[in-house]
């Protein structure tokens, strides 16, 4: 991608019940240290009263109205990669796209969530043993993440997930993009015995968010050993990650994968290098801040 030389740039997010969030702040804050105008919309289509399958037309818009950029979020990851032009390998493989990028007529799909989520953790959990992990949950995040985890070198990744179907298509494509036998999907009732013998969990559903709060699966099942990665970052301090703490596990809040996130479609929008620990500092702050107002 060629370098971007303008100092002002327009940003969009497209997305559904997006108005808690947070990027618009995130963003924002770090081009006015780096001396940019920059302007990041809401492009919410519950607000718009349009369905998912309209996000060809509202990147069509986007394009024709002179924005630089958007990042994608549910329920639109997927349905977005048939309107564009082109995709990165990261994107490709994982089949969803969280940012596009408009340059030189064409519109280039992207993911910054597994990139992310990979940066997290190297930075949150850099001596954590990946020989056996589970991954709670196959959504659209837990795509994401578990490509992230099989990146960073994960010897066994098990995907757990309430519907089985869908932890079965995760493994099998994660299988075909990381080599045969890396990772397997198992039901929810044996989770028990699969924490009991894993170095590490990794949670990638709604439960412990604001609107779902409570722990995903009994606190028994936690041991000492075990490290826990959060992909819920509002709020920050999940009750998952409290009782986990408190048995003295190694724990990793989901404040990390949204920031490493926006740093690299950040990045990508501008062409410029953002400073990721005032941008850690930022999320700390906005979304304390945002738990205090609910």
């Amino acid at each position: 991608m060629a370098p971007r030389t303008q100092d002002s740039f327009l940003i969009g997010l497209i997305g559904a019940g997006i108005g808690p969030s947070l990027s618009p702040a995130l963003h924002e804050r770090e081009a006015d240290r780096q001396g940019l105008r920059y302007l990041y919309r809401l492009i919410d289509i519950d607000v718009l009263g349009v369905t998912p399958d309209k996000v060809g037309d509202l990147l069509r818009a986007a394009r024709d109205l002179g924005y630089d950029g958007l990042n994608i979020t549910h329920p639109c990851k997927q349905l977005v990669i048939e309107h564009l032009d082109a995709l990165s390998p990261g994107a490709e493989a994982l089949g969803a796209v969280n940012t596009v990028v408009f340059e030189e007529g064409r519109a280039v799909g992207h993911n910054t969530d597994v990139t992310g989520f990979a940066a997290s953790f190297a930075r949150g959990l850099p001596d954590a043993s990946l020989d056996r992990v589970v991954q709670l949950g196959a959504g659209g995040a837990g795509a994401a993440v578990a490509h992230a985890v099989l990146t960073l070198g994960a010897g066994q990744l098990t995907v757990v997930d309430a519907l089985p179907d869908r932890a079965a298509d995760l493994a099998a494509s994660l299988n075909r993009h990381f080599g045969e036998g890396r990772a397997t999907a198992a039901a929810p009732d044996s989770l028990r015995a699969l924490v009991a013998g894993s170095d590490g969990l990794v949670h990638a559903t709604p439960t412990g968010m604001a609107a779902h709060p409570g722990l995903p699966f009994a606190a028994e099942l936690l041991h000492p050993g075990l490290w826990i990665a959060e992909v819920v970052y509002r709020p920050l301090e999940t009750e998952l990650l409290r009782t986990a703490r408190a048995l003295g596990c190694a724990t990793l809040d989901g404040g990390g994968m949204a920031v490493f996130q926006a740093v690299d479609a950040f990045r990508l929008f501008t062409g410029r290098e953002p400073d990721s620990a005032r941008m850690l500092a930022d999320i700390a702050e906005l979304a304390g801040a945002a738990e205090a107002h609910a």
